[in-house]
């Protein structure tokens, strides 16, 4: 039988090959309110990952950002985003990630995240982290030497006015120690597992977050510090993420932040 963490990549992987095929072509919209929608590439995208799913994990529930709840009736359920990045991705930037992971209880026992353009795929078996290209895997290796912190500046704001992460791009100690970048994608998140990014930190919910899921599982393997931004255990509460590449990293930021709410 397949592994859980191959399944995860042959999801990603047929949810890549869709959005890669729809690109540049002319996009169909579905409003989701508040200035966000999806696409007709979104949609396929998600058929494809729920047909690998329906094959080779028919008994697990299920948890997908476009159809919402289905599956089988087993304990697991996986959480798919099709395409993370669908602002981007409409605007015709390949800035864009496919994810998915499968939690078991508490815990991402596997995670997927793919480059559709990219041509990466990066995944976990829940124990350690690993980079594949071209039929390679590579370990992880966080590092901080960037210094860049992608910043998630997407409404909603669940912790304003305590904490919005646009103010701690402006405080000047932010400025002295690192460079912000905005992408809003999950892979800016998943970067900060390879070491392209020292860190994220954004004012999301993480908690049962198809958009989060994959990354924090794939960060926590490859060795990661990931905390809410508040500096405790992030599944708690709604209190946002942080993920960083090392403890110091972790703490200067926590230190920025609480300054800054």
């Amino acid at each position: 039988m397949t592994g859980d963490a191959e399944v995860a990549v042959a999801v990603v992987s047929a949810g890549a090959t869709v959005v890669r095929a729809q690109f540049g072509s002319s996009l169909e919209r579905f409003d989701k309110g508040g200035g966000d929608f999806a696409t007709s590439a979104d949609i396929d995208a998600e058929r494809a990952m729920l047909a690998v799913l329906a094959e080779l994990r028919p008994g697990d529930r299920v948890l997908a950002e476009e159809s919402g709840r289905g599956g089988g009736e087993g304990s697991r359920t996986w959480l798919l985003d099709p395409l993370c990045g669908t602002l981007n991705y409409a605007a015709g930037m390949q800035v864009v990630a496919v994810n998915a992971a499968l939690r078991e209880g508490e815990r991402m026992v596997a995670a997927a995240v793919a480059d559709p353009f990219g041509g990466e795929v990066l995944w976990t078996d829940g124990e350690a982290a690993w980079m594949r290209t071209d039929g390679d895997d590579h370990p992880l290796a966080p590092s901080p030497v960037s210094q860049l912190v992608d910043l998630n500046l997407d409404p909603p704001f669940p912790s304003a006015p305590g904490f919005r992460a646009v103010v701690v791009a402006g405080d000047p100690g932010f400025a002295a120690a690192f460079r912000p970048r905005v992408v809003s994608s999950s892979l800016a998140l998943a970067w900060v597992a390879t070491g392209q990014r020292a860190a994220y930190v954004t004012d999301g919910d993480p908690r049962d977050s198809v958009h989060f899921a994959a990354g924090i599982a794939i960060c926590e393997a490859a060795g990661c510090v990931v905390t809410d931004v508040l500096g405790e255990p992030w599944g708690r509460r709604s209190s946002g993420l942080l993920a960083a590449a090392d403890a110091e990293t972790h703490a200067a930021l926590l230190g920025l932040i609480h300054a800054c709410s």
